[in-house]
């Protein structure tokens, strides 16, 4: 997720959230979780993506230890994906809203059509590359169209999101994006990612000030409130883990790093709801044409699938949930 996008939380609510303040018991414990259970969705993003992208959230999901994915519903291998999930209905799938297309050579463009959001395109009509560029043209009236265009699509597949969340964070870029992303999880009922609990690991990763964080905070109540469940923390750095030279061409010495690294932020996570973030996916001989983050995006493949991550997930206690469970939870809940 785009550190640009969150950053910009500095900015984008009303001074009067800043008194906002943290939650007395974790939303994991007010949605039924023991108290002090440290409770984690194991994220894969992007797919529908690529082949590759398919490949390895597929592995993923049914191979690994990973409980969640979402699918970026403008690209080309949607269909594919979609198709995996009807014979595989217990599979947790959201949306990956997706305002942005980064690859120079590989593009989408937004499935509401050019016209209808000009704000959101390039000269050639696809997604800007960035957040920043998104950001510096579209309206939130535009993101709203395209996101529920995206909604409309999945639902049209036969496809009925457990989630929403934001390719590149780009929901976070203004304030509006953001309220029209948070109004249409609202709208619809479904589940949205937002870190609304402690976040101390968010606010680790991306330098957070306490006055976003209390900002965070009031809208996960927001969300409560409308019958929503809520993230305690988000883990967002796996993208960002440098892979030496020597690893990322040895799948052996891949997974190896990549799994212990997996095993070390295990014992970072706090009691409460996390939702951890990764890009498994098996790049195949094409992918690097696409994208040079294949090491980056096998090694978490690989970590998933690895006996040492599942077992360190058992002897740590932690607790795997979906969106879909978390969601049926907050339903039986009456009150804040």
């Amino acid at each position: 997720m785009s550190r640009f996008a969150f950053k910009l939380l500095i900015i984008i609510l009303l001074p009067c959230f800043l008194q906002a303040q943290g939650p007395d018991t974790t939303y994991a414990e007010r949605l039924g979780f023991p108290k002090g259970a440290r409770v984690l969705i194991l994220h894969v993003d992007d797919a529908g993506m690529s082949f590759d992208s398919n490949e390895g959230a597929e592995k993923a999901l049914t191979q690994g230890v990973s409980t969640s994915v979402s699918v970026m519903m403008p690209c080309p291998w949607v269909p594919a994906f979609v198709h995996f999930l009807k014979s595989h209905p217990e599979i947790d799938a959201g949306l990956h809203l997706t305002l942005t297309s980064e690859w120079s050579g590989y593009r989408w463009g937004p499935l509401s059509g050019r016209k209808n959001v000009p704000g959101l395109t390039d000269s050639a009509g696809y997604l800007w590359p960035s957040v920043e560029e998104a950001v510096a043209h579209a309206s939130p009236d535009e993101v709203d169209m395209e996101m529920t265009a995206q909604l409309e699509k999945a639902r049209s597949m036969g496809f009925e999101p457990t989630h929403l969340d934001t390719h590149m964070g780009t929901v976070y870029g203004t304030p509006g994006f953001l309220m029209r992303y948070i109004n249409l999880g609202m709208k619809n009922h479904i589940p949205v990612m937002l870190p609304g609990g402690a976040d101390v690991l968010i606010q680790a990763q991306m330098k957070f000030s306490d006055a976003v964080i209390s900002q965070l905070r009031m809208l996960g109540k927001q969300l409560w409130n409308a019958g929503l469940p809520v993230l305690d923390d988000l883990h967002n750095s796996t993208y960002d883990w440098v892979i030496p030279a020597d690893v990322a061409s040895d799948d052996q010495k891949l997974d190896a790093y990549k799994t212990a690294k997996y095993i070390e932020t295990l014992k970072t996570l706090r009691p409460g709801l996390t939702m951890m973030i990764m890009h498994c996916t098996d790049p195949g001989p094409y992918f690097k044409y696409i994208s040079d983050s294949g090491p980056t995006r096998k090694g978490d493949l690989l970590a998933m699938l690895n006996p040492a991550f599942k077992k360190a997930l058992a002897d740590q206690g932690i607790i795997l949930t979906t969106w879909r469970e978390i969601k049926q939870r907050r339903d039986q809940v009456k009150s804040f």
